[in-house]
This record gives structure tokens, C-alpha cells and sequence, in this order.
């Protein structure tokens, strides 16, 4: 008999590929912890359209990003004692970004121990993936496994 778990939250992430082949990720420090780096994205909400709808805002808020392309390639979950946290994750190829554009409670309270969500770029093509701690830990497994597939869906061929 398979035992139904709740969806608790669903979150949609962006594999987000400039022009020069480059991952832009959100490199997050905060006080006393080492940093660690992870795609722009967050929670589905009840008046996103869709997931991918949802990513597109999110990528908006973080980074003041747009993009186009948009496929789902990768899903990530983890249980809670609640229910199951589900992290949709799509590739998709940056357009434009405005780190003023940047919204939400993270960029408008300056608070130290909130910490810093600073903008970074990886080089898709090179190792420099290797060297950071990209969260969650699956994910950077797929990249390094898809990374010229994932730059071939971003425009960009290998």
C-alpha cells in the first residue's frame, strides 16, 4: 500500500545561464557560518499562474532578472515532519538583470545578522563549480552531470 505525504511547500528555482555560460547564483553570508551559494527562487504562492510563473517572479524579486527559455529540468525534495518540501528547478537563459530592481524583506532591512545575499557567477564551462558550496547538494550533482546539456537548452551550445 503507498502511504500519501502532503505537499507542506513547493518552491521554484532558477538554473539561471547569462550569455558568457555562467550560472548566476546568490552567494548568501551571514554572521559566524560559512557562506554557501544557491540559485534565485523561493515559494510558490497562491497567485503565481504556475510554477514556472512562480520562478519567473522570484528570479525578479531576487535579482531583478528576466529570462527566457524556461524548462523544468531537475526536481528536488526533502520530508519534514509535516509533509514534503518540493523544489522545482528550471533552466533558463538570463535577459536582463537589475540588482536595483531587487525586492522583498531580505534587501529592504539592512539588519547585519539577516546577512548578505550578494549576486555571483560561475563559469559553466570551467571547474569553478567544484570550489562552492551550492545548495541543495543534488543539485549541483545535476549540473555538473548536465552542465553542456543545460547550456545547450540555454542557447548556448557547448
Amino acid at each position: 500500500m503507498v502511504q500519501r505525504v502532503a505537499v507542506e511547500r513547493r518552491s521554484a528555482r532558477a538554473i539561471l545561464i547569462d550569455d558568457d555560460g555562467r550560472l548566476v547564483l546568490i552567494r548568501r553570508s551571514r554572521p559566524g557560518r560559512e557562506p554557501y551559494w544557491t540559485t534565485a527562487g523561493g515559494g510558490v504562492e497562491e497567485g503565481d499562474g504556475s510554477v514556472e510563473a512562480a520562478m519567473h517572479r522570484e528570479i525578479f524579486e531576487e535579482l531583478g532578472a528576466r529570462a527566457v527559455g524556461a524548462v523544468q529540468v531537475f526536481l528536488a525534495s526533502s520530508r519534514t515532519e509535516t509533509g514534503l518540501r518540493v523544489q522545482h528547478f528550471f533552466v533558463a537563459r538570463l535577459v536582463s538583470l537589475d540588482i536595483t530592481a531587487r525586492t522583498g524583506p531580505e534587501f529592504a532591512d539592512p539588519d547585519p545578522d539577516r546577512g548578505a545575499y550578494d549576486v555571483d557567477y560561475v563559469d559553466l564551462r570551467a571547474g569553478d563549480l567544484a570550489g562552492i558550496d551550492l545548495r541543495p547538494q543534488e543539485l549541483k550533482a545535476f549540473i555538473f552531470a548536465n552542465r553542456d546539456a543545460l547550456l545547450a537548452q540555454a542557447g548556448l551550445g557547448i
